[in-house]
């Protein structure tokens, strides 16, 4: 719901600028590649050295990471919609963009037991049977300030394809993290010590991905005036 109230009005005045007579005469359509995953955006004209821009990105991948205690599966999901304002400051397609992106991206974490099938969380060591599973979470803040250099006016008079560039940061803000297991099966007092030493594990995770306030945009791709 979020997601629909954000993109909703965006949508909206993109849907509104179009109508204006002096330069709104094309619309163009972009399909881009990078770091932000697959996307594709609509450029809008608002001035002859301006244009708004609206996308959406996706794409899913999995990778193995760690803490000091613990060995994760991880799946990267990422899930994002931008609305940006772009000014081409010269006669070429050389562009200055800002804007702000709802970011969805998230990374979701099962905790990988040892070869022996124990884990070991806070310096205590657990069979994998009897301490069931441990799932973990990494979400940003969902609003976040965009700043990036481009290339590419997919609006430009000339109809008809073209190449797009972008390399930017966007400002996601610290992750955090939520580790919790689930299907323990031991005894009520070693399912609470779990507990807290998945607690500590979470506090570890936490201290792992703080650092990661700014994400890199870099992405290529083709454009299409109509």
């Amino acid at each position: 719901m979020i997601f629909l109230r954000t993109t909703l009005p965006c949508l909206g005045a993109a849907l509104a600028i179009t109508t204006l007579p002096a330069h709104a005469a094309g619309l163009g359509l972009s399909g881009e590649l990078g770091t932000t995953g697959v996307g594709v955006h609509l450029s809008v004209p608002l001035a002859p050295q301006w244009n708004a821009r609206f996308g959406v990105n996706y794409f899913d991948y999995s990778f193995s990471s760690s803490t000091n205690s613990v060995n994760y599966d991880a799946k990267a999901k990422l899930r994002t919609f931008d609305a940006l304002l772009d000014w081409f400051p010269f006669s070429n397609g050389l562009r200055l963009s800002t804007g702000v992106i709802y970011n969805g991206n998230k990374i979701d974490a099962t905790g990988r037991p040892r070869n022996n099938g124990t884990y070991t969380l806070n310096g205590n060591t657990y069979l994998a049977s009897q301490a069931g599973q441990v799932d973990g979470r990494i979400d940003f803040k969902k609003f976040a300030p965009y700043l990036g250099v481009g290339y590419g006016n997919a609006v430009a008079p000339d109809k008809g394809w073209g190449f797009t560039a972008d390399a930017g940061v966007m400002f996601q803000g610290n992750g955090s993290s939520s580790l919790s297991s689930s299907g323990c099966t031991a005894s009520a007092l070693i399912c609470a010590r779990l507990a807290n030493d998945v607690a500590a594990e979470n506090a570890e995770l936490n201290d792992k991905v703080h650092g990661y306030n700014l994400y890199p945009v870099v992405r290529v791709g083709v454009s299409y005036r109509f």
